[in-house]
């Protein structure tokens, strides 16, 4: 209902700048006790940058803190409902029909899910499969592409995350450049590799993105008062760990124990199941924003084994992703490039189902975005156009080491 809708209005988004130990301690206090600031990322230590989302009702006191303290801070956004209502004129009904699929506009899961079912019955080499059910009872849906047998595949996993509509966005953009692309780099990687795409990993998260609250992240589990496990913290790799949160009202909550989430569960029991099968030797998640590509590991600054690979690989992948429109990205380990976390589906898949190539994408905007997770429909497509080109590098260099033999 729309009056029942989680409204932003003069909410304020900060960035602010952690200069001392002091600071770091008095942002870990708030985060702690302030249900009333959103935190993106945790306050870790001195030098770091954190942006924070200020409800209304609490900006004079969080200009007060910010004063008492001596804390640079400055407005990147004074009113985030203002960003959400202008992306709204770019969200296409949920009565939409899978024709009026397109890469101009968001769209919800009903449409995404007709359209791939649409797929299917347009191309013979397109498969609908399912990893499972949803908490709610939805089902998790994907396309298998496969053009001839005997391939490697690649698995894409998209929308873990509720409020990053541009990684679903992303993903169905690339799926239909491996469907549809003359480009003969494009058409390489179509017919002689087999393609997993799960855009919305996290159906009923993204339901209720566009339904109820635009910045919701989790799924939809209930724990006691609060709703939702943050179900890239719910995969077995150092979970509950650093960079995860055993509070339930956390949005880093990392679940009532491993695999508690039917979405994170179902989707591991299918790379078990597949990894070896499907020979499935990259994954790769999409998330946003940040403008960061990473791979293994979240919880630890220790290098994998295939560090240097993966190094060049991701090197290799920016290059090309930046030539498109210029779009600056950094790249590396998770632990070193964007900050500690634990429980993740890449890792998960790098050190359990043995992907030798896994990586994460934070798609556009920067770290200081002003957009932040409510990325302009305008931008799907060179978004979607740079992802691709960074897509083909990865392959091609894995491939040139050998991942794919």
């Amino acid at each position: 209902m729309a009056e029942n809708r989680a409204r932003y209005d003069h909410y304020r988004l900060y960035r602010v700048q952690l200069e001392t130990d002091q600071h770091v301690q008095v942002f870990q206090d708030l985060e702690a006790k302030s249900d009333s600031c959103t935190f993106y990322g945790h306050a870790r230590q001195p030098g770091q940058q954190l942006t924070i989302m200020v409800a209304a009702n609490k900006v004079a006191d969080f200009e007060d803190l910010l004063d008492r303290f001596l804390v640079t801070g400055r407005v990147l956004e004074y009113n985030v409902q203002s960003r959400i209502d202008v992306e709204a004129k770019n969200v296409k009904p949920a009565t939409a029909a899978p024709s009026e699929f397109d890469w101009n506009h968001y769209f919800h899961l009903e449409t995404i899910y007709a359209w791939m079912d649409e797929l299917s019955q347009k191309h013979s080499f397109i498969t609908v499969t399912f990893l499972g059910n949803s908490y709610e009872g939805r089902p998790i849906k994907g396309i298998k592409l496969s053009r001839k047998p005997d391939n490697k595949a690649i698995f894409v996993e998209g929308g873990i995350h509720a409020r990053e509509w541009i990684s679903p966005a992303t993903a169905t953009f690339i799926l239909n450049q491996l469907i549809t692309s003359q480009d003969p780099k494009i058409v390489d990687l179509s017919t002689n590799y087999d393609w997993f795409f799960f855009p919305t990993v996290n159906p009923d998260g993204y339901k209720f993105s566009f339904e109820s609250d635009r910045l919701w992240r989790k799924n939809r589990q209930p724990y006691g008062i609060c709703r939702g496990v943050d179900l890239n913290r719910n995969f077995d790799s150092n979970w509950g760990g650093i960079g995860s949160s055993d509070d339930p009202c956390s949005y880093d909550f990392s679940g009532g124990s491993v695999f508690s989430e039917p979405e994170a569960k179902a989707l591991a029991d299918f790379i078990r199941k597949n990894a070896e099968k499907e020979r499935i030797r990259t994954y790769i998640a999409l998330h946003s924003y940040s403008q960061l590509l990473m791979f293994p590991l979240g919880h630890t600054p220790e290098k994998v084994a295939n560090y240097e690979h993966l190094q060049s690989i991701t090197d290799k992948a920016i290059a090309a992703l930046t030539a498109v429109h210029g779009t600056e990205f950094q790249g590396g380990s998770k632990h070193e490039t964007i900050y500690p976390s634990s429980g993740g589906s890449i890792d998960w898949a790098y050190q359990e189902a043995k992907i030798p190539v896994s990586l994460t994408f934070e798609l556009r905007g920067p770290p200081d975005s002003t957009d932040m997770f409510i990325l302009p429909a305008e931008q799907i497509t060179p978004v979607g156009e740079e992802t691709m080109a960074a897509f083909v590098a990865i392959v091609e260099e894995a491939q040139r080491m050998g991942y794919y033999d």
